[in-house]
């Protein structure tokens, strides 16, 4: 997540760099705010859709499949993405969940019936 977030942050700043030298103002507001959430979203589902993994999944050798044995798609991946947040705003209680799942799922795992497997390196 550590790698992810810091490819996030990079584009994001690709995001308001731009704003804030047109304006000449801080880039603030409901609308520069659902941009960068956009942002978010659209960064993991791409990755997720078009790869399997992010950036930072593939270097830890980590891919993500849909437990029903088809391709994910693009809603499953969208729930996925608010149930992480949703696992992260409870002090990372949905992450450690995998602590005590007997198939080490988290709860975005749970809710997007998705798992993440170990991939052998290529």
């Amino acid at each position: 997540m550590v790698y992810d977030s810091l490819l996030i942050i990079a584009i994001w700043m690709m995001t308001l760099f731009p704003l804030v030298a047109l304006t000449n103002n801080a880039a603030t507001g409901a609308t520069v705010q659902s941009l960068l959430f956009f942002e978010l979203v659209a960064f993991f589902v791409f990755f997720w859709y078009f790869r399997g993994q992010t950036l930072g999944m593939l270097a830890w050798h980590l891919e993500l499949h849909s437990c029903t044995g088809h391709a994910l798609t693009p809603l499953q991946l969208i729930i996925r993405v608010f149930a992480a947040g949703l696992s992260f705003l409870c002090f990372g209680l949905g992450y450690l969940w995998i602590l005590f799942d007997p198939q080490q799922r988290s709860w975005s795992d749970i809710i997007s019936q998705t798992k993440v497997v170990h991939a052998p390196a290529d």
